[in-house]
């Protein structure tokens, strides 16, 4: 793990205007230097204030930006629950790149959704230029949970960039199995953030950092595989 430098906030409007503007940056750089951006973002609801703020700016060419969740749940392309789908409610407008980690014809089968979503992955040119991640109370990250994929997850070979998991517990707000990218192929990433809220979470995440390779949350794991300068964007609110 490289240096961590923490951005301090009052409210999530000035954070998502802070984030919103240091990923314009991520993409224009990307884009004079090799004509596209390759960015993993994550789902939930948190990022809806950066988004719509990434959304204000007239300056991006969405169409040569590839977007792919950090992980999404294991239901229809169209669900409530789909962060392809909410991806897709943003910027597909916009005709920017999204990739989905989900297939319909695998949705009673994780192993077997991972393997298609690592297999389409492959076709895009790696490294990503951005891993934004979010984290929950419980210190996951994308949907790297404890569970019987967590090793695979964090460990597996670093050829693979996405796989299914099951997490356990079931979380209660989405009780279903999962697609992930893998802890090597965020970490592989030249530019990462983290964006949290709270004191609770903020208070987990310092114990994941303090405890590195060995923490019990894996946001801890994932993170002491990163050998990048790591932004933490933190708001109080």
């Amino acid at each position: 793990m490289d240096e961590i430098e923490w951005w301090e906030f009052d409210s999530a409007k000035e954070m998502a205007e802070q984030v919103a503007g240091d990923i314009g940056f991520v993409i224009e750089s990307a884009l004079e230097a090799h004509k596209g951006a390759r960015l993993a973002v994550p789902g939930g609801s948190t990022p809806d204030l950066i988004y719509a703020e990434l959304l204000k700016r007239k300056d991006i060419d969405w169409t040569k930006v590839t977007l792919i969740p950090t992980d999404d749940r294991l239901v229809p392309l169209g669900d409530g629950l789909s962060n392809y789908r909410k991806l897709d409610s943003f910027f597909g407008a916009k005709k920017a790149d999204i990739v989905s980690l989900i297939d319909e014809a695998a949705l009673d089968n994780p192993q077997e959704a991972g393997r298609l979503a690592d297999a389409r992955l492959s076709l895009l040119q790696w490294p990503l230029d951005l891993a934004c991640l979010g984290m929950g109370a419980d210190g996951h990250t994308a949907s790297i949970f404890p569970g019987p994929d967590f090793d695979a997850a964090v460990n597996g070979p670093r050829t693979r960039r996405a796989i299914g998991v099951r997490p356990d517990p079931l979380p209660e707000a989405a009780p279903v199995p999962r697609v992930t990218l893998t802890a090597p192929a965020l970490a592989s990433a030249r530019t990462v953030m983290i964006v949290i809220s709270g004191a609770e979470k903020r208070r987990v995440l310092e114990q994941a950092l303090k405890e590195g390779p060995l923490s019990s949350h894996p946001i801890g794991r994932v993170v002491s595989a990163m050998d990048v300068p790591i932004d933490i964007y933190w708001s109080a609110e």
